[in-house]
């Protein structure tokens, strides 16, 4: 009871408390330390404290922490029980949960860094090959291989369902790899890092070097309200939530290496570890190698049931920092390069693949991104990604240069959410922080995946081979050897919902992105009314021109999702918008990237801000969180107007009043003859306008938004209904060539 003083029977005569167990509760006290006394402490002053414990009390000391599941086992040396009885002698009993496994390599020595000595061995009786389904592959014809982003849009409903495909380009594309070159292959340095395969099913947080997310020029503050995630994706091991999660950091710094060096490292590591009978299996393009299978039922092995600690290296730049591409560019010194012009200009060319015109990724990158940038994987035998997707769901595609082959795993994009659920099921802690899906990974056995009704499928990528990944979808991968690999993100048309609907999952999360969305929609739309005003200025037909139509017109996909996109904002301006002062964002704006201070939304196109904070944004769902003045103190930011943005959909549907109002006056393009006189015809030959709606009516509402502006330069600009062309002006883009 409160209050109520302690009763005196339960202190003995020496003053120590003597205090029963509660009922329901079990005493931890096992452990009684006292003092041994020899003949030499007796002849001593009683009292007197310091005499050195022996090795062996020592010892017995740690085995008997090993019992006690409240002590922290890691940070301890390993102990092994051992028997006194000479029947024992050197042999080990089983190691007690929680002691770490004995190190199956050992790297560098006195002498070198860059050398390996491997304790461990593969265990062939035990095998643990997961029974998947195999990805599709496909074999182009050299036409078919012509236009990358065609090709892929058209296997795309055959290998979507499966997360991931293989390609394999006909036997005439072979692209010279430029790693091999003398000054790379021995001369350029890389930095490696650190894996523990054993420990891969462990929560661990993601590699510091990202190629989508670089540092980045924001005027936003680093730190969030929600999630309060790190702008770098750095490790959090420190914090008590990861303490908790027991998170490791994954990817520990390695030695340097050139390509040449770790090429011999990587085979020695794989001659070692695949040893029969105490013979080791040769490793080389014309000798046995252990087979494929062999090695991913010994790689599960190791990740689900290890008995050793497995320890590989592998490499990842960003290409041209370090170690350069392996395609070769336009700019690449070499002697001899001219007879690969074809590959130099190739979409296949990952130095190409991202600023292919239909991939969108341009429109949305800033200066400071390496988005479009290939990445280079250099990897050795067990050296793994873990389960993850790209960024913004985007496309990936990895092309090998050389080496052992790699084996993928993949989970189709429609089960995204799924086996988020089932990662939080496996670390139940993630239900409580679930924006820390998108900061840690795992490696997941696919048995247990199938197990939880998720459809797992396998790839195995050989060197000159491509695989995509699609958008959404889980991918895992680990290398069988030693390889090189390349790979780069890419956005074409279709990809527009996913990214669209990731955006608002990362900003339910309080996840920083790493492009701009909007940015990228209305540089597309610009783009394509910039191209319908130049086919009906100059009466011509391009590929690009063509390109625009397939995609725009009243019931074209890229002119519907624009019209969403315009919905939802008007939506929230209307509702949670009402301050009365506002101001248009300057093209000087366009080039620097704003978030949300609470929620790390994109501000492309609209931002709330307050006098009391000038530097600091929100997005118009959390206003009211931006700070605690007055309505009056803040101040709301646009780019465009609704008015000026649906004037941009009814452009991108061939409405051809809408293309005039918006290119004449908004993106200020000029022309030399009035369009309008041939909008009938043009929109009927080319299937751009609604005939669902009479084109005078809709004219009449276009003329009506084309007066609502809300830029500086409002007095400027005219009614469309009045408006007539400019008969001297210049035509900006009138490219007619493919």
């Amino acid at each position: 009871m409160v209050g109520t003083k302690r009763s005196i029977k339960n202190v003995t005569d020496n003053g120590e408390e003597n205090l029963s167990v509660p009922p329901g509760f079990v005493s931890l006290t096992s452990l009684t330390l006292k003092k041994i006394v020899t003949d030499q402490d007796a002849a001593t002053e009683p009292g007197l404290v310091g005499v050195p414990l022996r090795n062996s009390d020592i010892k017995l000391f740690k085995i008997s922490l090993l019992q006690r599941p409240w002590i922290a086992h890691g940070q301890f040396e390993r102990v092994r029980h051992q028997d006194d009885s000479a029947q024992m002698g050197n042999n080990l009993v089983k190691v007690p949960v929680g002691a770490p496994l004995p190190k199956g390599v050992i790297r560098g020595c006195e002498d070198c860094h860059d050398c390996v000595k491997v304790t461990a061995r593969w265990h062939p009786e035990d095998p643990y090959l997961p029974p998947l389904d195999d990805a599709p592959v496909f074999r182009p014809t050299e036409e078919d291989f012509k236009d990358t982003l065609k090709y892929i849009a058209n296997i795309r409903p055959k290998a979507e369902n499966y997360g991931i495909c293989r390609i394999v380009p006909p036997p005439s594309w072979r692209p010279p790899c430029l790693l091999e070159n003398k000054e790379i292959w021995e001369a350029s340095k890389f930095s490696s890092h650190v894996q523990k395969i054993e420990r891969l099913q462990k929560l661990f947080s993601k590699r510091k070097r990202s190629r989508l997310n670089e540092k980045i020029e924001t005027e936003m503050p680093k730190e969030s309200e929600i999630g309060k995630l790190d702008s770098c994706n750095e490790c959090v091991g420190d914090s008590e939530e990861d303490q908790a999660f027991d998170l490791v950091s994954n990817f520990e710094s390695g030695p340097d290496f050139t390509l040449k060096s770790f090429k011999k490292y990587a085979d020695d590591f794989k001659e070692q570890y695949f040893r029969e009978n105490h013979r080791v299996i040769a490793i080389g393009p014309k000798r046995s190698e252990p087979l494929i299978a062999r090695v991913e039922s010994e790689y599960w092995r190791i990740v689900e049931n290890p008995s050793e600690e497995i320890e590989v290296l592998f490499g990842t730049e960003v290409a041209n920092q370090t170690i350069a591409s392996g395609f070769p560019v336009a700019a690449t010194p070499a002697t001899g390069m001219g007879k690969y012009n074809e590959y130099v200009k190739s979409g296949w060319n990952l130095n190409n693949t991202a600023d292919l015109y239909g991939s969108l990724l341009p429109f949305g990158c800033y200066n400071s991104y390496t988005v479009s940038v290939p990445q280079i994987f250099i990897g050795m035998c067990f050296a793994s990604q873990c389960w993850r997707n790209e960024d913004h769901h985007l496309y990936s595609l990895s092309y090998m240069h050389m080496g052992s082959p790699k084996v993928w795993y993949s989970i189709p994009g429609k089960c995204f959410f799924k086996f988020a659920e089932v990662v939080k099921k496996r670390f139940p802690k993630l239900s409580k922080h679930p924006e820390l899906l998108h900061e840690h990974v795992a490696q997941v056995s696919p048995s247990m995946l199938i197990a939880e009704g998720i459809p797992v499928f396998r790839c195995l990528q050989n060197p000159f081979e491509f695989v995509v990944t699609f958008p959404g979808a889980y991918h895992s991968e680990f290398s069988c050897g030693f390889n090189c690999s390349e790979a780069v993100c890419f956005a074409p048309i279709d990809w527009l919902p996913h990214g669209q609907n990731i955006i608002e999952h990362y900003a339910g999360y309080g996840f920083k992105t790493s492009l701009s969305h909007d940015k990228l929609l209305l540089g597309a739309a610009k783009e394509a009314v910039t191209y319908l005003w130049d086919s009906l200025t100059n009466k011509s037909s391009n590929s690009k021109i063509r390109f625009w139509r397939s995609i725009c017109g009243a019931d074209g996909n890229f002119t519907r999702l624009l019209k969403l996109r315009v919905e939802n904002e008007s939506i929230r301006r209307k509702h949670l918008c009402n301050m009365p002062m506002s101001r248009p964002l300057g093209e000087v704006d366009d080039s620097t990237k704003r978030e949300c201070c609470i929620c790390l939304y994109d501000l492309y196109l609209s931002a709330v801000v307050c006098s009391c904070s000038p530097n600091r944004y929100s997005c118009l769902r959390h206003v009211k969180h931006l700070c605690s003045c007055g309505w009056t103190a803040k101040e709301f930011l646009f780019r465009y107007e609704i008015d000026e943005l649906e004037l941009l959909v009814e452009a991108l549907k061939g409405n051809m009043k809408a293309i005039y109002s918006w290119a004449k006056n908004i993106q200020k393009l000029t022309t030399s003859d009035n369009p309008y006189e041939r909008a009938t015809s043009f929109s009927e030959s080319n299937g751009l306008a609604s005939r669902k709606s009479p084109m005078p009516a809709l004219d009449v509402a276009i003329g009506e938004r084309a007066r609502v502006v809300p830029t500086s330069a409002k007095e400027e600009r005219r009614d469309t209904t009045s408006a007539s062309p400019d008969q001297n002006a210049v035509i900006l883009l009138s490219d007619n060539e493919d």
